[in-house]
Formats: structure tokens, sequence, C-alpha cells
């Protein structure tokens, strides 16, 4: 985890939509250019009368589900805090909240990042200030990634059906892993 100064400003992303507070089941695909991260959205059930819970898994169909693609993109953290220990996140007194998606503005993260490679020898900061820091916060996970800009879509189905969309994107068909 990175340390935060009085110069990082959380902003909510509007137009992200809601994952699902109970089980969105995160997914992560990446290779040295993009990150792709799908989700499962908060769903309204109209046949749920409130007195059961709904499981759901990876194979779960007809759920909407939001593919985010993370483009180019410079690092990203996946794991704790969970929504429980979220106050422990150093952005949390800033307005990071969980089940949510943010923009952190004046980000440290980036300027460690840039501190970093300033002992490369074609060094160039500049680049670092096309960069933005991203937190897409959920259940049992946090997501954080630094890349220049990210696209959304939606699509339906399930996780398992989502997996090709996902490779197609990484072009990894040209390598044949998946034979």
């Amino acid at each position: 985890m990175y340390s935060v100064d009085k110069r990082d400003k959380v902003v909510e992303l509007a137009g992200v939509p809601q994952s699902s507070v109970g089980a969105p089941l995160p997914l992560i695909l990446s290779d040295e250019h993009r990150v792709l991260l799908a989700y499962l959205l908060e769903g309204f059930q109209p046949d749920w009368d409130g007195t059961s819970v709904r499981i759901v898994d990876p194979n779960t169909s007809y759920e909407s589900i939001a593919l985010v693609e993370f483009t180019p993109y410079s690092t990203y953290m996946f794991g704790a805090p969970n929504d429980e220990a979220f106050q422990g996140h150093p952005l949390a007194s800033r307005g990071l909240t969980p089940y949510g998606a943010f923009q952190i503005e004046n980000s440290s993260w980036i300027r460690q990042l840039e501190k970093m490679n300033s002992v490369h020898w074609n060094h160039r900061p500049e680049r670092f200030k096309r960069l933005s820091h991203y937190v897409f916060s959920f259940h049992d996970k946090t997501f954080e990634c630094v890349a220049q800009s990210f696209t959304l879509t939606t699509h339906e189905g399930s996780l398992e059906t989502i997996l090709p969309i996902m490779r197609d994107r990484l072009q990894w068909d040209r390598f044949d892993v998946f034979s």
C-alpha cells in the first residue's frame, strides 16, 4: 500500500454502475498493456420478497456485468481492504467508501511511481501527468489501478461468459495460451 499526503482528493466517478453489494465477484485479467476488471452489478429482483438469500457464483446466468478496461496502465493492486476493514484504507478519511468507483486527484501513489521511475536514464515526468488513479471498492476486495483512462461496457450473462470477451480484448488468441 502507498502512503498519502494532504494533496490526495477522492472524487466519485459519475456514470459507473453500482456493483453488487452482496457478491460482485470481481474478476481481473491483464497483460502488459491493459487490465480488464469484470464484476456483477447490483440488480433489482422483482420477485424477491426479502426472506431468502440469493446465492450467485461465476456460472450464474442472466446477470448484469460491468467490464472495465484500463489502458494503457502502469500498475494495479487487488485485495485488502474489504468493506468491514475499509476504515483502514489510507483514503477512507477523504471520502473513499466501500461499494463505489472513484478517481484520486493529485494521487500520492502516482507521485511515488514517478519518483521511483526518476532513476531511469530516459525518465520523463510529463508521462506521469497523463495518468489517473482509479479505485473500485467491492464487498470483499478493493481494486486500484493507475492508467491513462478506462472504458466501461455492460453485458448480460455470467462471469463465465465474459471470459472469452476479456480474452479477445487482450488478443491472447495470437499466443495460443488457451489451446
